[in-house]
């Protein structure tokens, strides 16, 4: 075997140590996060994501797979992705207010029946935590899918809010893993609302 072939081999097992541990210790805060979820879609409320960096990238899969379907048709549901208007990002950024990125958005457009679905991959971001006070102030709830556990963002949440927090993984690690997570929110979601 060449140390190509082992430096494959540990990626894989890597990620299927990470994959289990999160599967045996998530899965109670992933049945919560998938009833808020539910619970705003049913009283004619919508999903309003945001993320930085490559985290958006699972933001913006979460909002698609929603909007338009996962595993089965089914009508769309209400999602947007806040880092998805690289129009309005940029605006907001250029005005220097960085900072506000989200949390503009959110006063914007969120309200009381809406949740809020933050995607932390490196840690706390100023951005992420004024969105969450944004959404507190529009009343809303608020679900955390973090790599880290007991962040700055973790103080935030209110007792009727959900964070699914992996143990303390670096981005790469956690991004294959938040995937995992999503698809199976998405399966509890359909589950809930369509059956089958």
């Amino acid at each position: 075997m060449t140390d190509i072939d082992n430096l494959i081999n540990h990626c894989f097992a890597d990620h299927m140590e990470h994959t289990a541990q999160a599967a045996s210790l998530a899965g109670t805060d992933i049945a919560k996060a998938a009833d808020a979820l539910v619970d705003a879609l049913l009283v004619d409320g919508k999903i309003i994501a945001c993320a930085n960096g490559n985290a958006n990238i699972l933001a913006q899969y979460f909002c698609t797979a929603l909007l338009n379907r996962f595993d089965q048709d089914r009508p769309a549901l209400p999602a947007i992705n806040l880092g998805a208007d690289a129009t309005t990002y940029s605006a907001i950024c250029r005005d220097n207010r960085f900072n506000d990125t989200f949390s503009r958005q959110v006063r914007a457009i969120g309200k009381a029946n809406d949740l809020l679905l933050v995607i932390v991959d490196d840690g706390h971001k100023a951005n992420l935590i004024q969105a969450i006070q944004a959404a507190h102030d529009r009343e809303m709830r608020v679900v955390v899918i973090s790599a880290k556990e007991k962040t700055d963002i973790t103080s935030l949440l209110h007792p009727e809010d959900h964070e699914v927090a992996l143990q303390n993984l670096e981005p790469s690690q956690a991004t294959p893993i938040m995937l995992v997570i999503l698809n199976a929110l998405c399966t509890l979601i359909d589950q809930k609302l369509f059956g089958g």
